[in-house]
């Protein structure tokens, strides 16, 4: 079992109601689907807030990194990096800023 550290956004942090970040027990290999299930289950009310309902797809204007490096387009099973599975690292989950 891995207990990882998520960062998430101020929106979805008031959402889930937590300050700070979330602390997670991930059962299998740590990656981003791993993740997401887990934050999911212990605060259902982030469903489909960061993930498309349907496809499971990550939301437009929110971007995950891991080890200061953009992960947003990796595969969802692709393992993230030791340090995020020994919870030395978060795994973060950023708003993304649009504009003209």
């Amino acid at each position: 079992m891995n207990h990882v550290r998520v960062v998430l956004p101020p929106h979805l942090r008031t959402l889930a109601r937590v300050s700070g970040e979330v602390r997670l027990e991930v059962n299998s290999d740590v990656s981003q689907r791993a993740i997401l299930d887990a934050l999911e289950a212990r605060y259902p009310m982030l469903c489909g807030t960061i993930r498309d309902h349907v496809t499971h797809e990550r939301r437009a204007f929110l971007r995950f990194f891991a080890c200061s490096e953009d992960w947003s387009h990796e595969l969802a099973d692709a393992p993230l990096p030791q340090a995020i599975a020994s919870g030395d690292e978060p795994f973060m989950i950023v708003g993304a800023i649009a504009g003209g």
